[in-house]
């Protein structure tokens, strides 16, 4: 895909009126985590792995989003989201069952564990996930397709776009304090945002994005 933001990174604000000090922390707490787990075992960490990049593939071109362990450490801290849907067990059982389930339905299916299976198997598994076809006594009763939108997809997504790698990939400049925005209308941005490439003109777009701060 082409680079909507070319010459943009968001790292850029760091030292910058758009960035505060507990910004900054926060940002380079997260630029910091380890790709490795403190929460699943080995086995679930596989699995976890394995389901991130199917639901976000990444480019080759770039250092990854450690999605995995932004979901892991998430566990691990228990950061609840202040809800939970009626079906589905807390946070950490949930997905440590439903793991567990994927895992079962790939063995049952395949004969072997999730993370072994060909990408085109993965999607499947996935889809059927997805479409509420997965059940059986590793799900313990908790629906597969709910367990599929309001755990698997709301937190591997909710990882990837807390990073600041996805941020300078979509054009955000991070949490606007102090310095805030004034340009509120479509269409306008103001001078410290990302500005978007449009066929033909990515270079002026480029020069653009280089000066951002």
């Amino acid at each position: 895909m082409p680079d909507r933001y070319p010459g943009y990174s968001v790292l850029a604000k760091r030292d910058t009126p758009s960035w505060n000090e507990a910004t900054r922390q926060v940002v380079d707490a997260r630029l910091a985590i380890a790709d490795e787990p403190h929460f699943f075992n080995p086995q679930e960490w596989q699995t976890l792995r394995a389901v991130c990049d199917r639901i976000v593939p990444q480019p080759s071109n770039r250092p990854e989003v450690p999605i995995a362990a932004l979901v892991d450490r998430k566990l691990a801290d228990d950061e609840r989201d202040g809800y939970r849907t009626s079906s589905l067990p807390k946070m950490q059982q949930a997905w440590q069952q439903g793991l567990a389930a994927l895992d079962a339905a790939a063995n049952s299916r395949h004969g072997t564990r999730y993370h072994a299976l060909s990408g085109m198997q993965q999607d499947s598994l996935l889809t059927a996930m997805q479409h509420g076809e997965l059940n059986g006594p590793e799900w313990h009763g908790m629906p597969s397709a709910t367990f599929f939108t309001e755990r698997l997809v709301h937190d591997t997504l909710a990882a990837y776009y807390s990073h600041p790698t996805a941020w300078s990939e979509i054009g955000f400049g991070g949490p606007a304090s102090p310095r805030g925005y004034v340009r509120m209308y479509f269409n306008r941005r103001d001078p410290w945002e990302a500005a978007e490439a449009t066929p033909g003109r990515e270079a002026q777009a480029c020069k653009a994005n280089e000066h951002v701060g």
